[in-house]
């Protein structure tokens, strides 16, 4: 395990409440993704009962089978698109903390599927919060993106007054999310719990396996024997660590239960270096694991994307006292063990099951 004491230096920072999480119950949605299983796992080690909401997992290697999940939570396959059946497993569950994570999470597949993409992200979003109403939950978090903005390659980061919009179907899809979530909890704020967005992506960590995701893609390619075929190696991202984005939902979540007038209702997530190029990347990537990666660029991008996004999380920092714990040297290096833990065949449940007390130790 990574010696994460460097990247905390100097650093002041609120942490995780773990008393307040103690036999809550919680209800998570897309518990079979990669982030939603490693947020399992990190209620499960804060001793919340989790009620997990979500599609089976995807075939192949997944976070949910790696971390053992199902043994954690109290497990549903509900599409939710099925807005009956995920009302009923709702009213059972009785949550008091809500963390909405279904959803369909890639861009190219945004390309491909567009209906299905806002469906998921839309429909599935406004059944949830429809299902909440009147209901006893005191906090809900809907995760969203960082995408949801209207990118017209400006050079400052994004904040949260920014105008939101999006170019491709997952975008535009997230943008109209967080519109509804707005519209639902300021016409139905009596009978709702307090809810607010969180605007995060890029993010990277052991157990992803997500298709056209760069981490993955070299998973596989490397697998496979061969070089990693990258879209836009000069694109940048506000490349950041798993743990960082989760504990930021996390902190979010006890802020809008316990203090709901400091809360705010949508937050950006992002790291302290704010953007990464792709190139540097995949360096960083190969230094950190101790061999160079094998990369070329593609000779035609399969979709459009932003050539360049960024994030500034201020608001996040002084309203809530969150920050980010890994600088991208870190990050990359907690990640690439990870792997090569799992490529060696050890038990990664109990490999990642450290990993998360070691965070909450700290």
């Amino acid at each position: 395990m990574v010696d994460r004491s460097g990247a905390l230096e100097g650093r002041v920072m609120r942490n995780i409440n773990q008393d307040f999480w103690r036999h809550r119950r919680v209800l998570l949605t897309g518990h079979t993704g990669f982030k939603g299983a490693w947020l399992a796992l990190l209620l499960d080690r804060l001793g919340a009962r989790v009620t997990g909401i979500s599609l089976p997992a995807a075939e192949g290697p997944t976070a949910f089978v790696a971390l053992k999940i199902r043994d954690r939570v109290e497990h549903h396959e509900i599409d939710t698109r099925n807005r009956g059946a995920l009302a009923a497993a709702i009213r059972a569950a009785d949550p008091e903390l809500v963390f909405h994570l279904a959803a369909q999470p890639l861009v190219g597949r945004g390309y491909r599927d567009p209906v299905g993409t806002f469906e998921t992200n839309v429909n599935g979003t406004i059944n949830l919060i429809d299902a909440l109403r009147g209901s006893r939950a005191r906090a809900a978090v809907i995760v969203t993106s960082d995408k949801v903005y209207k990118n017209d390659g400006h050079a400052e980061p994004f904040v949260e007054s920014d105008p939101l919009g999006g170019d491709d179907p997952y975008s535009a899809s997230k943008a109209a999310c967080e519109i509804a979530v707005a519209s639902f909890a300021d016409s139905f704020r009596d009978d709702l719990p307090a809810i607010a967005t969180a605007r995060a992506g890029n993010v990277i960590g052991g157990g992803d396996f997500a298709e056209e995701r760069l981490i993955p893609d070299l998973i596989r390619s490397e697998m496979a024997g061969s070089e990693l075929i990258v879209r836009r190696p000069d694109a940048t991202r506000p490349f950041q660590h798993l743990f960082d984005v989760l504990t930021g939902y996390v902190q979010l979540a006890e802020t809008l239960a316990e203090d709901s007038g400091n809360a705010p209702r949508a937050v950006n997530i992002g790291p302290e270096q704010k953007e990464t190029p792709v190139r540097l990347l995949l360096d960083a990537y190969g230094a950190a694991r101790g061999r160079p990666v094998r990369w070329r660029a593609a000779s035609e991008p399969a979709f459009a994307e932003a050539q360049r996004l960024t994030l500034d999380a201020s608001l996040i920092t002084n309203r809530l006292g969150w920050r980010p714990r890994y600088c991208i040297d870190a990050a990359l290096k907690e990640t690439a063990l990870w792997y090569e833990a799992w490529m060696r065949g050890q038990d990664m449940s109990m490999y990642s099951v450290e990993a998360v007390d070691q965070l909450l130790a700290q």
